[in-house]
């Protein structure tokens, strides 16, 4: 049994754990909010550039001169797959959710019997991958979010890597792995396909959007692909940054939470079991007393 010194200790030990826990989740939640109203802000943009690329690549279909990242290469044999997670922990399931879609993705390809690359976009992703994939990987990105969160800077030097990666032949198929936001307590972790590029059919479009308008491009379809699919690659991987990032918090958030409740169901225990050891004791040293009157 433990002695009351040590559920002293104890005791003092979990108040300053709850109360750095509960500093995290303040934290988390400040910065939540800003993360947050960033990946919604991004939203519509995103979507509806992959609206407008999808018309554009249902025009052109698989014309001749198609570009290639809407054609692709022509074969599968070697896949990219670009991992967002990120640079620390402490914030529940948010980076072995992710990391557990690569590692299934990566064997499933490697047992079809394809190549596989990875970009890791965050430490833990790179550390968890590693042990198995060590030699897949072919890039890593650390602290890519600043002290006012995450730019377009950023995002575009992962997609120059992705592009310069694609233009030398060094994969076929991209496939991005991140946490999209629902709330601060639901993530799903999400693949999307960034090159080629694989949009929505112009009539699954038309039926969303309940339009059926017939748009004319000028320059040619061919040109305004030629310059919008790069430009995708970046805003899609923009997108995916923001969204991991507002889950990540939002993950964080949630497990700070949940820390500093356990925390104070702990030390609820702790002081039923301290106040009844210290009662325990008590009474011993009384019935000694007495003993000891008595035998006078």
């Amino acid at each position: 049994m433990a002695s009351l010194k040590d559920l002293r200790s104890r005791i003092a030990s979990v108040k300053s754990t709850r109360k750095i826990t509960s500093a995290m989740k303040m934290v988390a939640a400040s910065k939540l909010r800003r993360a947050q109203d960033a990946a919604e802000a991004a939203r519509p943009y995103a979507e509806r550039m992959g609206t407008m690329l999808g018309r554009l690549a249902t025009a052109v279909g698989s014309n001749e001169g198609a570009p290639k990242l809407l054609a692709g290469s022509g074969k599968d044999n070697v896949h990219l797959l670009v991992v967002f997670t990120a640079d620390r922990g402490l914030c529940g399931g948010f980076n072995a959710s992710i990391v557990k879609a690569a590692r299934l993705k990566a064997k499933a390809l490697q047992a079809e019997g394809k190549t596989v690359k990875l970009i890791c976009v965050g430490r833990k992703g790179a550390d968890a991958l590693k042990r198995e994939f060590g030699d897949s990987i072919v890039a890593r990105y650390t602290g890519i979010e600043g002290k006012k969160g995450i730019d377009f800077s950023s995002a575009s030097e992962v997609g120059d890597k992705v592009l310069a990666l694609y233009d030398e032949g060094e994969f076929d198929v991209c496939t991005i792995f991140y946490n999209k936001f629902v709330s601060a307590i639901s993530q799903v972790a999400t693949a999307q396909q960034l090159i080629p590029f694989v949009g929505e059919e112009a009539a699954e479009q038309e039926e969303a959007t309940g339009s059926s308008a017939v748009y004319d491009y000028e320059p040619s379809e061919e040109a305004i692909l030629a310059d919008l699919l790069p430009r995708n690659v970046g805003v899609q991987i923009f997108g995916a940054m923001l969204e991991s990032s507002a889950s990540e918090h939002g993950a964080r958030m949630s497990a700070m939470d949940n820390a500093t409740r356990n925390a104070g169901d702990m030390i609820d225990r702790l002081s039923i079991q301290y106040n009844r050891s210290r009662q325990a004791q008590i009474t011993n040293e009384l019935i000694e007393i007495i003993s000891g009157a008595e035998a006078l």
